[in-house]
């Protein structure tokens, strides 16, 4: 046992999973909300044991949309801005992690279904903005017996209890996911083809070789239904954006946390940009940003190439974390300053671990032109450092 010790990991709700894989319980769904984040310790194999992103490699669609078991760590980002024909606007995210608890060399046919190798984590939150009102909420299952699981041929699809996303066409998908008080059930059309982050799909984090994910994206995804709001329903629609990632360690020893923004534009473009933060405040040079054109193509700038300006900051009542909660953002070489805003100011999941993901508006320019358009922002390692987690 000597190759194996004990690193942190998503938290409590996975030792909940683990157990109750043991115990005959199939999942767990709490709210978020007055929840403690509380953060534990699960013995899993050390990092080495997994498979680590390491230099580009091919990718083939859709049964890479599906899990990479081998990797330790892979997740699958559904964010979306939608609106009511009179303007009421609302945010969602769905989001599924998986989390492998034994490494590919110890796998063994197993009799049972019921055995775990792979846990899941699911978040579903909604942002109502005429009410400001944050809705989140949390499952945990485990990846065995058809509970949870993500695959991708022959049509992709990732899911964990009733919450999924299921692939019903060559290019649409359709979303569910229902709490006690808040559901939502929406059709998207991918209308620009799947995007490769970084150098044609390997986005680097990091110095040391396997600090670096393999991270696929989906930046223009027409989306029309249906959202429910304490039983009342209302037709939406409106763009999303997915996100897949697969790693098994891409954040280097003194990082600490990151800033993500997707932002989706009114002249048809969309930005990608992410700020890595080191434990002395500074941004680490690993940072990187893409512009997404109106027909398809991708341009890159590492962390010189743009500067991300923090203009406010927003108290969390329930943590005590301090966030950003306005920034502008310059991309000099196209000639892009945005000013974004949070829809709302809290917007903070208090879950298994702790941060902020909520949807924002931005506004500015891009050249000469007037550009304006909704996105998404994740902040982590205010609440909590994130090293060890991802």
């Amino acid at each position: 046992m000597s190759k194996y010790q004990t690193i942190m990991v998503l938290g409590l709700g996975l030792i909940v999973a683990v157990l109750a894989s043991q115990f005959g319980f199939p999942s767990m769904e709490k709210s978020a909300s007055g929840q403690a984040g509380v953060i534990e310790y699960l013995p899993v194999a050390v990092e080495g044991n997994f498979a680590r992103a390491e230099a580009p490699i091919p990718f083939e669609f859709p049964k890479d949309h599906g899990a990479h078991n081998d990797f330790q760590t892979e997740w699958w980002y559904y964010t979306g801005n939608l609106a009511t024909e009179s303007g009421r606007r609302f945010g969602y995210q769905l989001t599924f992690f998986r989390r492998a608890v034994v490494p590919p060399e110890m796998r063994i046919d197993r009799p049972s279904d019921w055995s775990v190798e792979q846990v899941y984590l699911a978040h579903f939150a909604l942002t109502d903005v005429q009410t400001g009102q944050f809705y989140a909420n949390e499952k945990i299952g485990r990846g065995a017996a058809g509970l949870a699981g993500a695959v991708g041929e022959p049509a992709y699809q990732v899911w964990l209890d009733e919450w999924q996303v299921v692939q019903v066409g060559e290019n649409e998908y359709l979303i569910q996911a229902k709490t006690d008080q808040v559901a939502v059930e929406l059709q998207l059309i991918n209308r620009k083809g799947e995007i490769l982050q970084g150098e044609e799909g390997y986005s680097r984090k990091g110095e040391e070789a396997g600090n670096a994910s393999y991270y696929i994206s989906q930046t223009r995804l027409e989306t029309r239904g249906k959202i429910t709001v304490s039983d009342i329903d209302y037709t939406v629609s409106g763009l999303s954006w997915m996100d897949h990632e697969f790693s098994t360690s891409a954040l280097g020893e003194d990082q600490v946390g990151w800033d993500w923004f997707s932002l989706q534009l009114n002249n048809d473009t969309e930005i990608m940009l992410f700020t890595l933060r080191k434990e002395d405040g500074s941004i680490d040079c690993f940072s990187s940003a893409t512009l997404i054109l109106a027909d398809g193509r991708a341009q890159r700038f590492n962390a010189n190439q743009f500067i991300v300006e923090v203009k406010e900051q927003w108290l969390s009542p329930k943590t005590g974390a301090v966030y950003p909660s306005r920034w502008q953002i310059f991309i000099p070489e196209v000639d892009i300053l945005l000013d974004v805003r949070p829809l709302i100011p809290d917007q903070e999941l208090v879950v298994s671990y702790i941060y902020w993901e909520g949807a924002v508006f931005a506004q500015g320019n891009m050249g000469d032109r007037a550009v304006s358009g909704y996105g998404y922002v994740e902040l982590t390692g205010y609440g909590q450092s994130m090293r060890g987690r991802f």
